[in-house]
């Protein structure tokens, strides 16, 4: 009976495992096809459009999309969608900074129309954070179309991945068009989230850089969760693990307002969270977001010296004085470094962060660098509240990061079948 019931499960598992290879192995195969001419990466909107438009013929769609949704002509997915005769475009849905991205950072967001294509757009940064049953009436496919910047404390997945739980729950398929990762395929550094510390910019166990694409990261969580969503993802033509963005031929449109470079989102997976704080200015406000540690209490020489020392892979650090614009620090002469990436594949953003804050912390013992008043926020991006406690216990960056690295290996091995891409 033991026997026969080992067996039977094991016979289960090795199904089921077939299955789920299976679902996947179609996107896989499609994926590992010869690159384009000139090198040039097809992302989702593009393959959708030109090879599988079948998914879309008769259906009425809803587009969850920002300016970062485009065709590698720059053509808007909404203007795409919109001109495709076999199928109808009848909503749009914008996350944070919304469907044109010229809202700032936190600020909600009303239901509005389209001027162009007259076409109603939901806000899921305003009311609610996901479609409501209302919003998907009349839907017959709902799709997303958003570039991400591979880190986890920016809230543009976790509209995905509601929108795919409602999508589910109104008996909607969902798809994803999939987008290069900016920081490649292969980067996956910092703690798996605590699930105590879920927020808008950390809802699920993830890492903080998870080293995978959005289509990619949907098939995780729909999987790994058990959402049984009707998921669908268009995979790219074209693109490898080991690129960064400027290798994929693609122009980068900007994310957000302070991400208007594809090497922007290497320098917020570096600082984003101490900017969190705001005891210490990343450089919003200034032209150089995200590129720049400050304050006035700080000695630009001495600081970039020190952490020059460390040779930390992949960047270097410059002493310099500016003046924010705009934002918390505004008008105040602030000193520091500038962040110089000498080698974007050997670059750590996890680790730069951690050694910049236990350098200041370091340098300035009576400076307050974690204040009461915004650590939680800090917390919050981290997913632990563990990196700040032990950086001000005086713990060694080296050994904050050998604490994480066990449920990190065990994210990676959980990821590996989700992967689409060589």
């Amino acid at each position: 009976m033991t026997c026969s019931f080992k067996f039977t499960g094991a016979l289960r598992a090795r199904n089921n495992s077939l299955n789920t290879w299976a679902k996947f192995l179609p996107a896989l195969l499609f994926s590992l096809a010869a690159p384009p001419a000139f090198g040039q990466v097809q992302p989702g909107i593009d393959v959708l459009l030109n090879e599988q438009s079948s998914l879309i013929d008769g259906k009425r769609i809803g587009l969850i999309t920002n300016p970062t949704g485009v065709t590698s002509d720059l053509t808007s997915t909404i203007d795409a969608l919109h001109a495709v005769k076999s199928a109808k475009l009848v909503a749009l849905f914008g996350p944070e900074h919304g469907v044109r991205g010229d809202v700032f950072a936190g600020e909600k967001i009303a239901h509005s129309t389209d001027p162009k294509t007259s076409v109603p757009i939901y806000s899921l940064y305003g009311a609610t954070r996901q479609p409501t049953a209302e919003m998907l009436k009349g839907i017959d496919v709902l799709i997303y179309d958003v570039q991400d910047i591979g880190s986890r404390a920016y809230t543009y997945i976790y509209t995905m991945a509601l929108s795919m739980q409602a999508a589910t729950k109104a008996g909607i398929p969902f798809m994803v068009l999939d987008r290069p990762n900016p920081l490649g395929g292969n980067l996956i550094e910092g703690p798996v989230l605590d699930e105590k510390f879920k927020s808008f910019i950390g809802l699920y166990p993830i890492p903080y850089i998870y080293g995978m694409t959005v289509g990619e990261l949907a098939n995780y969580l729909n999987e790994e969760f058990k959402w049984g969503a009707n998921l669908t993802v268009v995979p790219m033509r074209g693109w490898r693990r080991a690129m960064l963005f400027n290798d994929t031929g693609l122009s980068w449109v900007p994310t957000s307002p302070h991400v208007p470079h594809a090497e922007t989102a290497f320098f917020i997976a570096a600082t984003g969270g101490i900017g969190e704080l705001q005891t210490i200015s990343e450089g919003v406000g200034y032209t150089l977001p995200f590129e720049l540690i400050g304050q006035s209490w700080i000695e630009p020489e001495k600081l970039a010296s020190t952490l020059n020392v460390l040779q930390l892979p992949g960047v270097r650090f410059r002493p310099l004085h500016f003046r924010p614009y705009y934002f918390g620090l505004k008008d105040q002469r602030l000193a520091g470094v500038q962040i110089h990436l000498t080698d974007a594949r050997a670059f750590q953003p996890m680790v730069v962060q951690l050694w910049v804050l236990a350098t200041l912390i370091k340098l300035y013992p009576n400076q307050e660098i974690f204040g009461a008043a915004r650590h939680q926020s800090f917390d919050r991006a981290m997913g632990t509240d563990q990196v700040r406690l032990r950086l001000a216990a005086r713990e060694t960056p080296d050994k904050i990061i050998a604490g994480w690295q066990e449920e990190l290996e065990a994210f990676k091995t959980r990821r590996v079948k989700y992967l689409l891409y060589e």
